[in-house]
């Protein structure tokens, strides 16, 4: 069941629902969440369960505001409280400390816990009524949701809600938010190294990290022993039913030449003008700019999917760091297969 997110009746419907137990999908900036009460060890219990996900792959608690935090984790090091002042809310997560007792599901049973603040303002509206104290709602407030993407586990994440719908079926509550802005995951910080260490790239680039709290971040590659778990950082993830193939242009080309007219089932995202002689053969054109990659990435694969390729090849993307995010999705993607 798909509602208007802007409708304040819908937003009260899923603020209830999230209080006694239920599960919805959540529009964010990022991607489309499958959001419980971080809080009932038995609602996270089923976002497990409907994603066939590990219980001990950790998830994210999404928070209203800044003031959200001090409900999940034990501490906020100087240099995290920088990056919350510079980014929240937008497409953040921070491991920190996890405070004793508070969302022992959806932590994987670490000591640590993600938490962002997401800027979509139907997000925004249903954390902010989770967190009220109104009888009208029904039981006691929901201080952060639990929110992995809305998809089977290691599958494309969903960036409007038809695909949260097409994904798990007609009987979830979903708001409806639109298409998602930035369209990844967030980028993920552990902060509980004394440092900042990146562990997933998204939007909020190193060089912002860096400016944010003077200090490069690592990479999880230079602390391999006792990194937190943390969504989205397996190698395999992100992956289309089709096989995804990452090949420069050259290698695209010479790919489209040998198949020649023979060429079919196969899609191909490239930033560079190929040619094909080919009418059974899906091509469609990478944007040049990132962010705009990034937005449509999602998406542009579960199209590849509905028409029933069988074969993804795309165009790698430049070893930039603004194009950090979209490499890592990709390479995952391809690593699924």
């Amino acid at each position: 069941m798909i509602l208007d997110g802007n409708d304040p009746s819908a937003i009260e419907a899923a603020a209830r629902a999230l209080r006694t137990g239920a599960l919805i999908g959540l529009p964010t900036e990022t991607v489309y969440g499958l959001a419980a009460d971080a809080g009932n060890d038995a609602a996270v219990a089923q976002i497990f369960a409907a994603k066939g996900r590990p219980s001990d792959h950790p998830l994210i608690v999404h928070v209203a505001d800044a003031d959200g935090v001090r409900h999940f984790a034990s501490e906020v090091p100087p240099f995290a409280q920088a990056l919350i002042d510079a980014y929240w809310p937008g497409p953040l997560t921070l491991i920190l400390p996890r405070l004793p007792g508070m969302a022992t599901a959806a932590t994987g049973g670490q000591n640590s816990v993600g938490v962002r603040c997401p800027s979509h303002p139907v997000a925004q509206a249903l954390l902010r009524a989770c967190a009220r104290t109104d009888a009208a709602l029904g039981g006691q407030p929901v201080w952060g949701v639990a929110a992995p993407s809305a998809n089977r586990f290691g599958r494309v994440s969903p960036t409007t809600a038809q695909h949260v719908q097409d994904e798990l079926g007609a009987d979830l509550l979903v708001l409806d938010g639109g298409a998602c802005g930035v369209g990844i995951e967030s980028t993920i910080v552990d902060c509980t190294r004394g440092v900042p260490v990146l562990l997933r790239p998204g939007a909020v680039t190193r060089e912002q990290i860096r400016a944010a709290c003077g200090v490069a971040p690592l990479s999880k590659e230079d602390l391999p022993d006792h990194t937190p778990r943390a969504s989205g950082t397996l190698e395999a993830h992100y992956a289309p039913a089709a096989k995804v193939r990452l090949m420069d242009a050259k290698a695209l080309q010479t790919g489209l030449d040998v198949l020649g007219a023979d060429a079919a089932h196969i899609a191909v995202y490239a930033r560079a003008a190929l040619r094909s002689q080919s009418s059974r053969l899906i091509l469609r054109r990478m944007p040049d700019d990132a962010q705009a990659t990034a937005q449509q990435l999602f998406a542009t694969l579960r199209s590849f999917d509905d028409q029933g390729v069988k074969l993804i090849w795309i165009e790698t993307p430049p070893a930039t760091p603004e194009w950090e995010g979209v490499r890592d999705r990709l390479q995952r993607a391809a690593a699924a297969g």
